[in-house]
């Protein structure tokens, strides 16, 4: 079950309740994180090793469960109301995800893609001046905890936010970014509300990868469906916490969604070089088409509020066994949203309104 976004937000709650399996977790400055789960599997109990097969057990140690689906086309509000996990975005309700080409940033311990060009344009694009095809500007903020550390992945609560996107700007999101040590390769998970990429202003589940450091494609793009309940691109509910997380497992890089794995990117398309973690990150991130953006990171709310959206109970995968002696390093990016709060050595908050 999960909490409302009404009584998460409206009573100023910090606690969050994640998924159906019942776990909970005290995200505020007095409270402990969650504690250490069971160890997640590493090996399955036939002996398979097959790509497509994920492991036994979620990376936390509980065993996964098939998702509540609200009906095709619901919105964000919808969904969170009528307490299901997501709902398929389009009507005809099928698994397969579409690709979809847009702006996205990235940031790594060494920096960080601060600008950019694009051939693509926001469904409403600036008026200020007209569009250049292929040399449209896009400016990245984040606001990030990172560790470096040496892991099959990481997972980590997200608050799933609905933050006003300006017609100018092309995304907010959340994710988790489970990197080489280098940065060079990458995969994420974590809800966006970008009208390019999912035709609207709700948040929807979306994964990505990155090659030697080469945009690809949002939610395709060597993407391997499992699930027969969700997808990327479905849209998620407002206002509550998840937990999404990325393990390596089977010569592939397996993403869960609060009780159930969705797919996997293999590592085939690394050449099978990239098969073990060098640094995690988890982070808000917004790309618009100016310097001072007017839209909204996280909740929209600063991270001194209590309404503002959190990332907690951080841990690194390490061998089938959960690591949550998390060392954070937090910081901000583009000085326009507040440096993150950090409440616990697992969880902080971040976001903000944005220059406006």
């Amino acid at each position: 079950m999960s909490i409302s976004r009404r009584g998460l937000l409206a009573a100023g709650l910090t606690a969050a309740v994640i998924g159906s399996v019942g776990v909970v977790s005290m995200l505020n400055a007095s409270a402990d994180d969650a504690p250490a789960p069971a160890p997640a599997a590493v090996t399955q109990a036939d002996g398979s090793d097959d790509t497509s097969t994920p492991p036994d057990l979620l990376p936390w140690g509980a065993e996964p469960q098939k998702l509540t689906s609200a009906e095709a086309g619901a919105t964000s509000d919808q969904v969170a109301d009528a307490g299901a996990d997501a709902a398929p975005s389009d009507s005809s309700g099928s698994v397969i995800p579409r690709p979809e080409w847009a702006p996205k940033g990235t940031n790594w311990n060494g920096g960080s893609i601060r600008t950019d060009t694009t051939s693509v344009q926001p469904p409403t694009p600036p008026t200020a001046a007209e569009p250049v095809p292929g040399d449209n500007p896009v400016n990245f903020f984040y606001a990030v905890a990172s560790q470096t550390a040496s892991s099959d992945g990481a997972y980590a609560n997200l608050v799933i936010g609905k933050p006003y996107l300006d017609s100018g700007d092309y995304h907010t999101l959340a994710e988790i970014s489970v990197q080489s040590a280098d940065g060079q390769q990458i995969v994420e998970v974590g809800w966006n509300v970008d009208r390019t990429v999912n035709g609207d202003s709700d948040p929807h589940l979306f994964v990505y990868h990155w090659v030697d450091r080469k945009e690809s494609c949002y939610n395709a793009c060597g993407w391997q469906q499992y699930s027969s309940t969700i997808k990327p691109g479905d849209t998620l509910p407002d206002g509550v916490s998840k937990r999404f997380g990325i393990m390596h497992y089977n010569d592939a890089w397996w993403v869960v969604y609060d009780t159930e794995w969705i797919g996997y990117f293999p590592d085939d398309l690394w050449n099978g070089g990239y098969t073990r973690s060098g640094l995690q990150q988890f982070f808000g991130e917004v790309a618009a088409s100016t310097s001072q953006p007017c839209t909204a990171m996280g909740t929209g709310e600063p991270p001194w509020s209590d309404g503002a959206a959190r990332v907690g109970s951080v841990a690194s995968l390490d061998s089938g066994y959960v690591n949550t002696s998390v060392n954070l390093n937090i910081r901000g990016i583009g000085g326009v949203y507040p440096w993150p709060v950090q409440l616990s050595t697992r969880t902080f908050r971040y976001g903000g309104k944005g220059a406006c």
